[in-house]
C-alpha cells in the first residue's frame, strides 16, 4: 500500500454552523491532502487508509464539490449498514453494465422481491441440496491437480480457483458440470471484471469496450436459460435457475432479460469472490507455512476439529481481503452517524478492509493468524467489526455457500499437495474485489 510523503497533519475544513442537536460537524481532509494522493497516483485505498489514520472511523473528504464520508467504526458500520439501511441506499452497481438489474444492482420493491425469491435457496435446506455439487466440484480439482503434480507442469493459481469456483456455481445453477467450451467462454466475466475501473464514464462507450465479451456472456446465459425452459435437469437434478425459470411463468417482471441478469449476477457473485479468497489464501500460506500444518494437525481428516481450523484459515484471509473490500452508499435523508451530522444525499463509503485493519479492534492487524479464529477472545465481538460479505438486510445472500465450498476444497488439497510459487505478484488490485495484481505461476509438491 501507497504511503504519504508527507507527515503534515490534515486539517479539518470549517462548517457551517450546525442546529442544537443535530450533531457534530464532520472531521474532513484537507483540500492539500487530497491533492498530493492525486499527485502520488494512488490507489483510493490509500487516500481512505490516511483518512481513516488521522481523523477516525467517520470523517470526510472531497475528490469534487461535495464531501465523500467514510466510515470504518464498528458501531458507524453498524448503524449504517445493519439498523438503518433505509437511509443509506444504493445508487448504481459498479458492474451494473455486466449485470444488469440482477438482486445486486437492483433497488427499491424491485430487490425485495428478488431477494425473498434467492434468499431461501441459500440457508437451511436450500444449502444442503448444493452439498453434492459443492463436493464433486473439489472432487474434480483434486483430480486434476494429482494429475498436474505427476507431470510437473507449471499453472497458474488464480486461474485454477477460477475455474473451481466456477464449476461450483455452474453446478449449483443447471445442475451440470462445467464443460471446457463453457468454461473457456466464461473467461469473458473475469476480463469484464477487470476491464471495469478502466472503462470510459459513459455508458454507451463503456458497453461497446467489452461488446464482443458481454456478447459471449450473453449467449452462455441463453443457452442455459433455454435447457431450463425445456425442462433439461443436469446429472445433478435442477439447479437454481429452474426457481428464476420457473417464477417466471407467475411473475411477469421475470422477464428473459431479468432471468440473464440474475443468472449472470449469481455467476459474478458465486465465483469472482472465491476465486480471490483461495489465491490469497495460498499466497498467505506460502508466507506463513506453519499455518498450513497447524490447520492439518487441529484434528483428523473429516472431523469437526479440522474443518474450524480450515474455516478459520478462510475467515483470516477474508479479514485481510474481503469480499466486499468497500460498500458505496448515499443518505436518502439527513442523519447523524457516531454523533457525527451527515446531510441528505451524501455519498458514503463503508470501507471493510480498513475497518479490518484498525489496530483498536486486531491486534497486530497485517499480521495474518487464524488462531483470531479459533482461541477464545482472539476476535472482536462488537457488530461491525467482521464483515467480509458485508451485513444488514444486503448482505451476500452466497456467503454461507462461498465458505462451505473454500473449506471444502481445502478438505481436499491441503493434505495433499503444498503449491510452490514460481513468482508472487507485487501487490493488490482494488476493483470489485482486492485481487492480486498479477499471474500466480506454481507448480505442486506432495
Amino acid at each position: 500500500m501507497a504511503t504519504d510523503a508527507s507527515s503534515r497533519p490534515i486539517a479539518p475544513q470549517p462548517h457551517a454552523p450546525q442546529r442544537s442537536g443535530a450533531g457534530r460537524p464532520l472531521p474532513e481532509a484537507d483540500a492539500e491532502c487530497v491533492e498530493r494522493w492525486r499527485a502520488h497516483r494512488g490507489d483510493l485505498v490509500d487516500l481512505l487508509a490516511q483518512v481513516r489514520e488521522r481523523l477516525g472511523g467517520v470523517a470526510a473528504f472531497r475528490l469534487g464539490p461535495r464531501p465523500t464520508v467514510l466510515v470504518t467504526g464498528p458501531e458507524a458500520v453498524q448503524h449504517v449498514l445493519a439498523l438503518h439501511p433505509d437511509r443509506y441506499v444504493k445508487r448504481s452497481h459498479r458492474a451494473r453494465l455486466l449485470i444488469g438489474d440482477g438482486v445486486l444492482a437492483a433497488t427499491g420493491e424491485a430487490w425485495k422481491r428478488q431477494r425473498r425469491l434467492l434468499q431461501s435457496q441459500f440457508t437451511g435446506k436450500g444449502m444442503r441440496r448444493y452439498e453434492q455439487r459443492i463436493t464433486g466440484a473439489a472432487l474434480t480439482t483434486a483430480g486434476r491437480w494429482a494429475d498436474r503434480a505427476r507431470s510437473g507442469e507449471t499453472f497458474d493459481l488464480g486461474e485454477e480457483m477460477r475455474r473451481f469456483a466456477l464449476d461450483t456455481i455452474w453446478r449449483a445453477l443447471t445442475g451440470h458440470p462445467l464443460d471446457d467450451t463453457t468454461a473457456h467462454e466464461l473467461t469473458a466475466v473475469a476480463t469484464v471484471v477487470a476491464a471495469l475501473p478502466s472503462l470510459p464514464a459513459d455508458g454507451v462507450e463503456a458497453r461497446d469496450a467489452v461488446a464482443d465479451d458481454l456478447a459471449r456472456i450473453d449467449e452462455v446465459a441463453r443457452r442455459a436459460v433455454a435447457a431450463a425452459r425445456a425442462g433439461a435437469p443436469g446429472p445433478d437434478g435442477p439447479g437454481l435457475l429452474q426457481v428464476l425459470v420457473d417464477a417466471s411463468a407467475e411473475r411477469p417482471e421475470y422477464t428473459d432479460r431479468l432471468l440473464r441478469d440474475e443468472l449472470v449476477t449469481l455467476l459474478v457473485a458465486g465465483h469472482e469472490t472465491t476465486a480471490t479468497t483461495m489465491t490469497w489464501l495460498y499466497l498467505l500460506l506460502d508466507r506463513h507455512p506453519a499455518a498450513r500444518e497447524e490447520a492439518l494437525a487441529a484434528g483428523a481428516e473429516g472431523s469437526p476439529e479440522r474443518r474450524a481450523a480450515l474455516q478459520a484459515l478462510v475467515g483470516e484471509t477474508l479479514r485481510l481481503y474481503p469480499s466486499a473490500w468497500i460498500l458505496p452508499r448515499y443518505t436518502a435523508e439527513a442523519d447523524v452517524i457516531a454523533g457525527y451530522r451527515v446531510e441528505a444525499d451524501t455519498d458514503v463509503l463503508v470501507c471493510p478492509y480498513l475497518t479490518h485493519r484498525d489496530r483498536e479492534l486486531w491486534p497486530d492487524p497485517e499480521r495474518f493468524d487464524p488462531r483470531r479464529f479459533t482461541a477464545p477472545g482472539g476476535r472482536p465481538t462488537q457488530p461491525g467489526a467482521y464483515l467480509p460479505f458485508g451485513i444488514g438486510p444486503r448482505a451476500c445472500l452466497g456467503q454461507q455457500f462461498a465458505l462451505r465450498e473454500s473449506v471444502a476444497l481445502l478438505e481436499q488439497l491441503l493434505p495433499a499437495h503444498v503449491p510452490v510459487f514460481r513468482s508472487v505478484p507485487s501487490g493488490a488490485a482494488y476493483s470489485i474485489t482486492v485481487r492480486p495484481d498479477g499471474p500466480t505461476p506454481v507448480t505442486l509438491t506432495a
